[in-house]
């Protein structure tokens, strides 16, 4: 099919919940209710989890027990459990916790850079590289975040060479992989595409990975443009768990569970069991009191429960 040739067969999907997810959650998750989260997701097939931040409590309180989460699921197999460190401080508490993977960010909004780490793009750059130096040291591989990539809640629409200049930046400081973030959802293929555009002309398609939010229901048409231009990696949040503590108005991450169900609909691979993730989204949403977000989650539980009745 002409429309789907360029697809990639396998994309791997990094599952963000236990830290983009719960981070801007107002009541404290306990802790063994994240690890138990955790260890569902791995067993659920998801290649990557990505496990707590090592940020100031006072910054994001819900994450104050990133060591003790860490240190209880590091020796977890079969999923890469990687961290978000802002700083040297949080880099060494990582390693020390037994972090295998970190990950840092950046924003294409000198604004939302100033307001959410406090400091300016060129920066934050120089300070990732000096984690990125020490990572190199310990043998850790690490990720890049770029925030704001088509809109920022202060400046607005976000120009695709700011978005290429951070990406190539985090690139050349040695990040193994960049995702792509837009913190607000406020992208659609229209804005997208021409984003992407710009970024591949100076990092490998394969090094990238796109993060949408679905705040205005765009994150999987999104997602599908992505994997058009060959993007093979896709960030996601079980039961849509999330927004962004520094972005009025954004809603949760695009759910891992209507990510599968897409591509399970594509013929693509992801080695994801859709019934335990659904079972992993069911556990956290029932923990937070509330309904996954998930649409596939909704429908598929109202279909097996229907099922029961005949």
């Amino acid at each position: 099919n002409q429309f789907l040739k360029d697809i990639p067969a396998f994309v791997k999907i990094v599952e963000v919940g236990p830290r983009d997810g719960l981070q801007n959650e107002k009541t404290i998750v306990p802790t063994d209710i994240k690890i138990e989260l955790i260890r569902r997701l791995v067993a659920s097939g998801l290649p990557v989890v990505e496990a707590t931040s090592f940020v100031s409590p006072k910054w994001v309180p819900q994450l104050a027990d990133a060591r003790d989460v860490m240190k209880a699921v590091h020796s977890l197999e079969g999923s890469k459990l990687p961290v978000l460190t802002p700083n040297l401080k949080g880099f060494e508490a990582a390693v020390a916790a037994g972090a295998k993977e970190v990950a840092v960010f950046a924003s294409a909004s000198e604004s939302f850079s100033k307001s959410n780490i406090n400091c300016s793009i060129e920066e934050s750059i120089a300070r990732y590289r000096v984690v990125t130096q020490a990572a190199k040291e310990h043998s850790i591989p690490v990720r890049g975040y770029v925030s704001c990539v088509v809109g920022c809640p202060v400046e607005g629409p976000i120009s695709p060479a700011k978005v290429a200049f951070v990406a190539k930046a985090l690139h050349d400081m040695g990040c193994y992989e960049i995702s792509l973030g837009d913190t607000i959802g406020v992208g659609t293929p229209g804005t997208v595409v021409p984003m992407l555009e710009a970024v591949m002309a100076v990092v490998p398609v394969e090094k990238l990975a796109v993060h949408f939010h679905d705040t205005y229901g765009q994150s999987l048409p999104n997602i599908l443009v992505s994997l058009q231009m060959g993007i093979s990696t896709v960030d996601s949040s079980v039961a849509g768990l999330g927004g962004c503590p520094y972005a009025k108005g954004a809603t949760g991450n695009v759910a891992t569970e209507d990510v599968v169900y897409m591509l399970n609909g594509l013929g693509v691979k992801t080695n994801v069991d859709l019934a335990k993730l659904l079972a992993a989204g069911d556990f956290i949403s029932k923990q937070l009191g509330r309904a996954p977000v998930s649409k596939a989650a909704v429908a598929l539980s109202r279909a097996v429960a229907d099922a029961s009745k005949i």
